[in-house]
């Protein structure tokens, strides 16, 4: 007989010795020598006490746990830095249901208010349609509110004493720059006007009255600067422009794709231009607005950043369209020698196995 076989063998007799002859009455309270005797059917000794204890053990674990998660939850929403002059907002997670919120102090704590917003704050949050500034925010990042696509209004408390909004539309205080057009105004607009849904330009309902009352928008004579990202994504097909505006911020109409006309208030009636007087375009200005068909650039005119008319231009079916010609007021000389162009500043589109950029009319007249 082999190791294994008599292995098996062996253990095999000694589970036939351990055999139990329990009478079937007995099975629920027979007990084996040497061990304790069952309790079923029978009291515990302090059983009432005993289930009390298990009960409060389980409410404070469960409220431990609800607390730390609520803790967690709002750490992970709202955090924050301290400052010299207060807090700054630096970062928002929307866990989901947040649509409106308001920036003023911390957890309500009015010796914790909230004085500046940083950078990216809101970024890409699909959630929030209006947020309200509070008195206390002295510093609003232009780049705060990039790409937060349902953004209807941003309202600023009247006591503030560093900006303001126009009916949604956040400014500075003087109004000389305006800082964010919300991503999704035109809904707010729609709204206000009695629309029940978007209209789309294959909709024959689609006319001039809406593209007046949802997709124009005219700038206060007093603003001189239009910040960075401010018309980002914004659902315009008509902007009026001050003549005293200086300044057009990088990204400024960034992929605002349905933009078509640029137009000028000026003291000889409105004009279809850039202002005269304007004296910077930001990098990326213009960047994706294909519904665009024309540009003109005044003398006055001093710095063009990069790509500030980028992808402006495309063909279809073998036709150029979009900004097909770029005109400007100076001569190709003068234009060299007074204005800061940076890198492919102006639009090109696929030629062949090429890439084409388009022509300047140099010395140009005004559109009429």
């Amino acid at each position: 007989m082999s190791k294994k076989e008599k292995k098996i063998r062996d253990t095999t007799a000694v589970y036939n010795e351990i055999k139990l002859d329990i009478p079937e009455d007995e099975v629920w309270t027979y007990q084996i020598e040497g061990m304790k005797a069952p309790v079923i059917g029978k009291s515990v000794d302090n059983a009432g006490k005993k289930k009390a204890l298990v009960i409060i053990t389980l409410l404070i674990a469960i409220s431990l746990s609800i607390y730390f998660s609520v803790r967690a939850i709002h750490s992970e929403t709202y955090n924050y830095e301290q400052t010299e002059s207060g807090w700054e907002f630096v970062k928002f997670s929307n866990p989901g249901e947040i649509t409106e919120l308001t920036v003023d102090f911390i957890d309500g704590d009015k010796a914790k208010p909230i004085t500046s917003i940083r950078e990216y704050t809101f970024n890409c949050d699909d959630k929030l349609t209006s947020v309200t500034i509070g008195k206390d925010v002295e510093k609003i990042d232009g780049k705060s509110f990039y790409s937060v696509w349902n953004l209807r209004t941003i309202f600023v408390d009247e006591d503030n004493k560093n900006y303001c909004d126009i009916d949604g539309v956040l400014y500075t205080k003087d109004k000389t720059k305006v800082i964010c057009y919300p991503i999704d105004h035109d809904a707010y607009l729609r709204e206000k006007a009695g629309y029940k849904e978007e209209i789309w330009p294959d909709n024959e309902a689609y006319d001039s009255a809406y593209i007046d009352k949802i997709q124009t928008y005219e700038l206060p004579d007093t603003v001189t600067e239009i910040g960075e990202l401010a018309f980002n994504y914004a659902n315009l097909v008509r902007i009026t422009l001050p003549e005293g505006l200086k300044t057009i911020g990088t990204l400024a109409f960034f992929k605002s794709t349905s933009l078509a006309e640029i137009l000028t208030a000026g003291k000889d009636g409105v004009y279809k231009s850039l202002p005269e007087g304007l004296e910077y375009i930001g990098s990326d200005a213009f960047s994706y607005d294909q519904a665009l068909t024309y540009m003109y650039i005044p003398a006055s005119v001093k710095y063009i950043g990069h790509h500030a008319f980028w992808d402006t231009v495309y063909k279809d079916g073998g036709e150029v369209k979009g900004i097909a010609e770029m005109n400007a007021a100076l001569s190709s000389d003068e234009f060299k020698a007074k204005t800061q162009a940076g890198d492919h500043w102006l639009p090109s589109y696929d030629y062949k196995l090429l890439k084409k950029t388009i022509e300047v009319n140099y010395s140009a007249e005004r559109q009429k």
